[in-house]
């Protein structure tokens, strides 16, 4: 017994770690106080960076800890790189933010710490039980920081909304799992999968509303069509490196979980979950295509436009198969770069040393800053799907998936509603190079943020070079969840 809890702890190294580099740096910023948070950040930023180093030391291979409420596999490792990763970049786009704003707080890294935790957690768990645990430990962190700006109305609202919608799919959340577990007497993932494999027949009535409850409550958490309604508020009234982080790491953990769900202890009754997913995937990108058309406020832009993505990515789950993973592994990673590209540039969106949100203000931005302007641009095309940018590759393969799994309306829906989505990204575009120029933007501050956006911008640019590496990674992590 004493051997086994010694080998789980050595698989969740990464998470402990983590979480006590958590602990340790509430405490640095307690005791040093005032002005501490520029070094809480960088030090939180370098502890994610060492957590990345522990992910495959800790998971050679395939294992579950904790007597299976914890697994570790390659779709593991690859889903937790890009939520490390993602936290680090929002929270490098914070630093500079913050302190313009005056709301540089040691707190704000140290709950982005403990919201990766969470997630790190959510990617890997194999129970019911670790599954929620680790869901509302990101949620509860997020709440705080999606109303950090506690003396503007707008964040505080935001904080509100996304609490009280949050608790309400938490609730859904616990009440799927318990009818799944009252009609399977399981809570672990591998012991409903056998469950329902030996289940002669329909499976039992009370398990396919459990997972239509669990569905619908994950959708809100991916801010998934028709569970999308407090995301347009939430982008516009968090802080914009706030607004960026919620559109990459939660987002891309939420999908990882809602994958591991589908295909872990459900993956026999894929003939009854597929269809609530189509249904979901047609209504996010119909509204994420549709909605985003008449928006003013860039933020509020691109939570539609999240709305939207996910849709795609939800294509490639439909198809309940490995390719259809692979191809969602694939848009992830690709997404978690465009929305860094996108957001970087909406934050050195200042005139006189406020903060700018109208899409009209970007008018002319090729002439006074060319620079922001071809970097926004290449995120915009890349979002759009063109050839050869990486966005056109992401939606390639989840397509491909649905093609091959029979899913041909889908598919149809999916690349028409991104021609219509194409009209609001080319919009910005036409305003950035064929409008007059408006009041020019402030000279961005802070070198990290122009790193950011520029290395971004290449690797969104130039995927179609190394995305052979990429595919092949996430074409392994697919693998590992089918048991490859």
């Amino acid at each position: 017994m004493n051997q086994e809890f010694a080998a789980s702890f050595v698989l969740v190294l990464p998470e402990t770690f983590l979480a006590v580099a958590a602990m340790a740096l509430l405490m640095l910023g307690v005791f040093r106080g005032e002005g501490s948070a520029r070094l809480v950040s960088w030090l939180a930023i370098a502890a994610l960076a060492v957590t990345a180093l522990f992910l495959p030391l800790a998971a050679p291979g395939q294992a579950a800890a904790f007597g299976g409420l914890f697994v570790t596999d390659a779709f593991a490792v690859f889903m937790k790189i890009l939520i490390l990763l993602g936290t680090a970049l929002a929270l490098v786009m914070s630093i500079d933010f913050n302190d313009r704003e005056q709301i540089a707080q040691f707190e704000y890294p140290v709950l982005f710490l403990f919201a990766a935790v969470g997630m790190m957690v959510m990617i890997s768990a194999s129970d019911l039980i670790s599954l929620y645990i680790g869901l509302e430990l990101q949620s509860l962190s997020l709440y705080v920081v999606a109303a950090f700006r506690r003396d503007a109305v707008k964040s505080t609202e935001a904080g509100l909304k996304y609490f009280v919608l949050g608790a309400l799919s938490s609730g859904m959340l616990l009440y799927g799992a318990s009818l799944i577990y009252g009609f399977s007497g399981a809570t672990g993932f591998a012991d409903i999968a056998e469950i329902m494999i030996g289940q002669a027949g329909d499976p039992p009535l009370g398990v396919i509303f459990g997972i239509v409850f669990m569905v619908a409550a994950l959708a809100f958490k991916v801010s998934a069509a028709p569970f999308h309604m407090w995301t347009p508020d939430v982008y516009e009234g968090a802080p914009t490196p706030v607004t960026a982080f919620f559109s990459i790491a939660p987002k891309i953990a939420a999908t990882a979980l809602l994958v591991r769900v589908l295909i872990d202890p459900f993956g026999p009754l894929v003939n009854q979950w597929q269809q609530v997913v189509i249904a979901v995937a047609i209504a996010s990108m119909l509204i994420g295509a549709f909605a985003a058309i008449n928006q003013t406020n860039i933020k509020r832009l691109m939570a539609y436009s999240s709305i939207g993505h996910i849709g795609y990515a939800l294509v490639g789950l439909a198809a309940g198969d490995e390719t259809g993973v692979h191809g969602v592994l694939i848009y992830m990673a690709i997404y978690l770069f465009m929305n860094v590209a996108a957001f970087g540039v909406i934050l050195c969106m200042r005139q006189q040393g406020r903060m700018v949100e109208r899409i009209a203000d970007l008018s002319g931005l090729s002439v006074t800053r060319p620079g922001i302007a071809a970097a926004l641009a290449i995120a915009m095309f890349s979002m759009a799907g063109i050839p050869p940018l990486a966005g056109f590759f992401g939606k390639f393969y989840v397509f491909q998936a649905a093609i091959a799994a029979g899913l041909y309306t889908l598919a149809v829906i999916g690349v028409l509603t991104s021609v219509v989505a194409a009209f609001y990204y080319l919009r910005i575009v036409k305003l950035m190079y064929f409008d007059e120029p408006v009041e020019a933007f402030d000279r961005p501050a802070g070198r990290t943020l122009g790193i950011v956006i520029t290395g971004s911008s290449l690797l969104i640019l130039l995927f179609v070079v190394y995305m052979a590496p990429v595919v092949g990674w996430a074409g392994i992590a697919a693998a590992a969840l089918f048991g490859g």
